[in-house]
């Protein structure tokens, strides 16, 4: 299988007000969606021209869209993934209940987003995002049961899959980050992932109000391919 080609990776730079340059241990990547339009070049440009302060991830995975400023499954990057910004939103009351310390996980982890509108609303024949756009029907993930109360998503689609397999590779072999599928971590709280234990985890891992990313089949199959 082919490996990541970072000659490939489109660089739209951060300014440094949006991102912490302080180089920092990575032991976590830490897999989101968007829950927005298809183009991780208009992302960055977004949380270049924002006023939320440092919070971003080092890299974004465009999707599949009308955006002639990228392509289905290019890698978009903002900072190098040796520095950091807030990605999780961490609260003082998860770690509580796990009986554990607050612990600075931005700092150790390496954020990934996938250009996603995440959940979907069906009515009728017709699946709608929530910004109350419709989504084509070729572009809607069923799972077999609801996940947090939703049954229907935007498809992760096969270039973005193939791309975060190769992020994931490569950090594997950069920071030594491993990679072993553990289910009980990705898609729910995870006692793991707040202590700060090394591996691959979801925005599900940390937040319990958070369904990023969502658990669709194939991205799953390439998770346990790892």
């Amino acid at each position: 299988m082919p490996e990541l080609d970072l000659s490939k990776i489109k660089q739209v730079p951060l300014k440094e007000t949006e991102f912490i340059k302080e180089k920092t241990d990575k032991v976590q990547i830490v897999l989101h969606h968007t829950a927005g339009n298809s183009s991780g070049v208009n992302t960055f440009n977004a949380w270049n021209n924002d006023s939320r302060g440092r919070i971003a991830t080092c890299v974004c995975i465009s999707g599949k869209g009308k955006s002639s400023n990228t392509y289905d499954g290019q890698i978009v990057q903002g900072f190098s993934s040796r520095y950091w910004a807030y990605h999780l939103g961490l609260k003082n009351d998860v770690f509580r209940a796990f009986g554990l310390p607050y612990k600075s996980i931005d700092k150790i982890s390496i954020g990934v987003e996938i250009c996603n509108w995440g959940s979907l609303e069906k009515r009728g024949d017709k699946f709608y995002n929530y910004v109350n756009r419709e989504v084509a029907k070729d572009e809607v993930c069923e799972l077999e049961a609801p996940f947090k109360g939703k049954k229907y998503f935007h498809a992760y689609t096969d270039a973005q899959i193939e791309s975060t397999r190769q992020l994931l590779i490569y950090w594997n072999k950069v920071y030594g980050i491993p990679l072993t599928y553990k289910n009980y971590n990705l898609w729910d709280l995870s006692k793991d992932a707040l202590s700060g234990e090394a591996g691959v985890y979801t925005h599900n891992s940390y937040r319990k109000d958070k369904n990023d990313i969502s658990p669709q089949p194939k991205m799953i199959e390439m998770l346990q391919s790892l």
